[in-house]
């Protein structure tokens, strides 16, 4: 009897072969950790042949996987390609896509709204988190495509836009603030953040005083903090709420950020290369 194989088998296998991990692998096909489990062992009965080694830290390919790999990935390419040719319906697929938590906010919902509206039949996954953390998803194949944030703004093949960084508090002018101590106190976004790096950068060469007295991973925690008064925070000036200021001197400037969007080598389906081409010529204008 001839061996057929599933499809859903084979992209579960290929996200868990790049990911390295079988959870990452459940969060970004939407399924428990224990049915990926289940789809592993059903495609490693299929083939007759053990494709991971298993461990405490995760999964690695054995001789069989890593060679099973290329005939996935080409199986699941050519059947993307054949359905987008020959279908009267459009694009069909999945992405896992990433993104900065304030860019999520500000721009996503008209992208996802009119991307949606021509391709209704791609099903997208977000993932919100910073520019770093973004980058190392991207490199170990565990998102598909982000938007990211770079100091780099001069490369105006990559740019898709630039973002002015913004002081924000809750008066209009930093002397209106009852800071007792001296230091300026600053509700700033994670450590490995490029607003965080910017905003102290500028505080350090400016010569000024800070401490920072809140951190947040969140937008909607930021923008708290800055409406209670106690601290000035930092955010992409877009997304500052109209009830909150932007701060100029004697705050420090603050740079811009550049906007591109970076795919996975290893996404290369005609849905995700729309929906990337679709970003890059709507997000200009937003």
């Amino acid at each position: 009897m001839q061996t057929l194989l599933d499809l859903k088998l084979l992209a579960t296998f290929v996200r868990a072969a790049h990911s390295g991990t079988l959870s990452a692998t459940a969060i970004q096909v939407g399924r428990t950790q224990s049915t990926v489990t289940m789809q592993i062992q059903r495609l490693e009965e299929t083939l007759g042949q053990s494709l991971f080694h298993r461990s405490g830290s995760g999964v690695s390919l054995t001789g069989a996987g890593e060679r099973f790999l290329g005939y996935a990935e080409r199986i699941l390419r050519l059947h993307d390609e054949a359905v987008s040719a020959f279908s009267d319906k459009g694009l069909h697929g999945s992405m896992v896509f990433g993104c900065p938590e304030d860019y999520l906010i500000t721009f996503f919902p008209a992208l996802l709204k009119s991307f949606g509206t021509i391709h209704p039949d791609v099903e997208i996954k977000v993932v919100s988190a910073p520019s770093p953390e973004l980058n190392r998803l991207l490199h170990a194949s565990q998102i598909d495509m982000a938007i990211t944030s770079t100091p780099e703004i001069h490369d105006r093949q990559k740019i898709v836009r630039t973002e002015q960084l913004a002081w924000v508090g809750s008066k209009p002018a930093l002397e209106l603030h009852d800071f007792p101590d001296g230091a300026i106190p600053l509700a700033m976004p994670a450590s490995n953040a490029m607003d965080h790096k910017a905003a102290c950068d500028a505080m350090d060469e400016a010569g000024m005083r800070y401490k920072i007295s809140y951190a947040s991973n969140s937008l909607t925690g930021l923008i708290a903090v800055a409406r209670s008064g106690l601290a000035i925070s930092v955010m992409m000036q877009k997304a500052v709420p109209a009830d909150l200021y932007i701060l100029k001197s004697p705050m420090p400037a603050l740079p811009q950020l550049g906007l591109q969007v970076v795919t996975s080598s290893t996404a290369r389906s005609p849905a995700i290369s729309a929906f990337g081409d679709h970003i890059r010529n709507l997000l200009p204008f937003l």
